[in-house]
């Protein structure tokens, strides 16, 4: 879950194309901090935690609660205009979203199942809560399993393979060729196969941090959901989770440490 929540932090403040579509900037400046895509990772470990072994109804209604719970413990976050809907709603139900944040809140799930089957099932429920397109579901099972397949040793082409192959992404262009015309993109369309291209390029975790970053738009999401792909991958330096937890209050910090102990890397 670091990866996830570097990824926002580091990416929050060169949104819009604010880093100059470059590698080179500072990681941690005063902007860096958490925002709704950190808030929503934490709801959706916590509520995939907090059901294993149960049904299906259970666990979307823990999704749903939790997911609303944290919204509303952090309601400044960034969250966009039908979320904040949904959150305030008296009977909050699914609204058809294609956006992008079914993907930057998934990758739990590619660490607390066995099989990749188990995954993208656990993907499709923490989607379906709110983002229930096609796109949106789409867009969270692909990151969920790009998760699972680094984290279990698959290399980058079976990655880019299995991704391209499943969800119909095109994952041929270079980050070269995307970041000249790449634009603020709320899609997961728009979203995932770039992060996803961003980590097949990089060269270790940071670098995939970086890479993400310079193609700009939406780059808190987009390094969010790539660089929870570079995780698996790679891993996080310490001196790198030590940043994260200098700038995460303790309620997150908490499951954080839950977490780190249910995927096996306490």
């Amino acid at each position: 879950m670091y990866g996830a929540i570097l990824g926002d932090m580091i990416g929050s403040p060169y949104e819009f194309d604010m880093s100059g579509k470059t590698k080179d900037f500072p990681l941690f400046i005063p902007g860096s901090r958490f925002t709704d895509d950190t808030v929503m990772t934490v709801a959706v470990a916590e509520a995939l935690m907090d059901t294993q072994g149960k049904g299906e109804e259970e666990i979307l209604r823990a999704l749903t609660e939790s997911m609303r719970r944290w919204g509303r413990r952090y309601p400044d976050a960034g969250y966009g205009g039908r979320f904040i809907q949904w959150l305030a709603s008296p009977d909050p139900k699914p609204y058809r979203s294609w956006g992008n944040g079914s993907a930057m809140r998934v990758s739990a799930a590619g660490w607390l199942f066995d099989t990749l089957e188990e995954t993208r099932r656990a993907a499709v429920r923490t989607a379906m809560v709110t983002h229930d397109h096609p796109e949106g579901i789409k867009g969270a099972e692909a990151a969920a399993s790009a998760v699972f397949l680094a984290r279990t040793g698959a290399g980058k082409g079976e990655i880019r393979d299995y991704v391209a192959r499943q969800f119909g992404y095109d994952l041929s262009r270079t980050c070269d060729e995307i970041r000249p015309g790449y634009k603020f993109d709320v899609s997961c369309q728009g979203t995932v196969p770039q992060a996803v291209i961003a980590f097949l390029e990089a060269e270790s975790f940071e670098d995939n941090l970086r890479t993400a970053v310079s193609l700009g738009g939406d780059c808190d999401t987009l390094t969010c959901i790539s660089a929870a792909i570079g995780e698996a991958f790679w891993g996080v330096p310490e001196e790198l989770k030590a940043e994260c937890r200098k700038r995460l209050p303790e309620d997150m910090l908490r499951v954080l440490d839950r977490f780190s102990r249910a995927a096996g890397r306490d």
